[in-house]
């Protein structure tokens, strides 16, 4: 999952960033409003945290033009505590949801799994697919209830799927959303990944739907 934080304040936007990156995330960086409206409108995120205080162009601002041209993606606002009207004008501009500085990073984690579950139709923490089960709240795996030993690359990949379970997920989606933007998007690891998961998961549930790219199931739904 791709997250982009959009924080000028750098000791906070590095906070953030530590943060999810230590459960799992590929984030990407912007220090005010113009810098995270272009990378927003650009680059495919599967969540955006948003400072509504920014220069150049306020979190308001880059909210409503992110809608205006049809980006969905979730995102979460940050707001000052003492501000409610910055809170509604936040969430009728687009946004999902808010959080009021100061506030705990975990909480800020919490809501980010929240909105990226509901975004691919999902209620609940726990997301199960055969045998497999990710728990999304402490970043971890399981096949037939034992852990599986997944490096960061393959838990982000099989992230990905499960949260999309019986899409087609193309390569290319799942470089943008398993790499940052500075990554090389002409790697073919992706294949690589693939092949590891399939082999610790043990039922074949990732099918390659040739020419367009892989698609994640129960062996009750395969086609």
């Amino acid at each position: 999952m791709r997250i982009l934080v959009v924080e000028d304040d750098s000791n906070l936007n590095r906070q953030l960033t530590d943060a999810l990156k230590e459960v799992g995330y590929v984030v990407d960086q912007a220090f005010d409003g113009e810098e995270g409206h272009y990378l927003g409108e650009t680059e495919p995120y599967d969540a955006v945290i948003l400072d509504i205080g920014l220069p150049e162009m306020d979190g308001i601002t880059v909210v409503e033009k992110w809608r205006a041209v049809g980006k969905a993606m979730p995102v979460l606002m940050l707001t000052a505590r003492d501000r409610w009207s910055d809170k509604v004008a936040g969430i009728d501009a687009g946004a999902d949801d808010y959080v009021a500085k100061p506030f705990h990073v975990e909480e800020v984690l919490a809501r980010v799994r929240a909105l990226i579950r509901r975004a691919a139709g999902h209620a609940s923490s726990e997301i199960t697919c055969g045998p497999v089960k990710l728990d999304t709240k402490a970043s971890k795996a399981t096949v037939n209830g034992v852990a599986m030993k997944l490096t960061s690359h393959e838990f982000r990949l099989l992230s990905y799927l499960m949260h999309h379970m019986g899409e087609v997920v193309s390569r290319t989606e799942l470089i943008e959303h398993m790499y940052d933007q500075d990554f090389d998007r002409d790697s073919n690891t992706i294949e690589v990944f693939v092949g590891r998961l399939r082999k610790k998961i043990g039922v074949d549930l990732i099918e390659t739907v040739r020419g367009l790219g892989y698609r994640m199931q129960a062996p009750s739904d395969v086609r």
